[in-house]
């Protein structure tokens, strides 16, 4: 399952999201979004979890809890929309 984790602090990393994550079970993958010309964190990510129960419980869990000072949203991601190319 792929899950949605946003209001995350600027200073969260892959491996910390992954760790807060792995409390509840295994995980595939863990992504902070970053700004492609700054490098710096948009203050969201992604975890990937196999299992749809562990993921579930992670959600349930840390939806509103606070992680590095923050609260934050989480939820199963929804897949990305298609959007107009964008003009330069």
């Amino acid at each position: 399952m792929n899950i949605y984790v946003g209001n995350l602090p600027y200073s969260t990393d892959r491996d910390e999201l992954r760790a807060v994550f792995e409390q509840y079970g295994e995980v595939s993958s863990a992504r902070v979004v970053t700004d492609r010309e700054t490098g710096r964190s948009r203050g969201y990510g992604f975890v990937e979890m196999p299992n749809a129960e562990q993921a579930q419980a992670a959600i349930e869990a840390l939806n509103g809890k606070e992680i590095g000072g923050r609260k934050a949203v989480v939820n199963e991601a929804r897949p990305r929309e298609e959007r107009p190319p964008r003009r330069s």
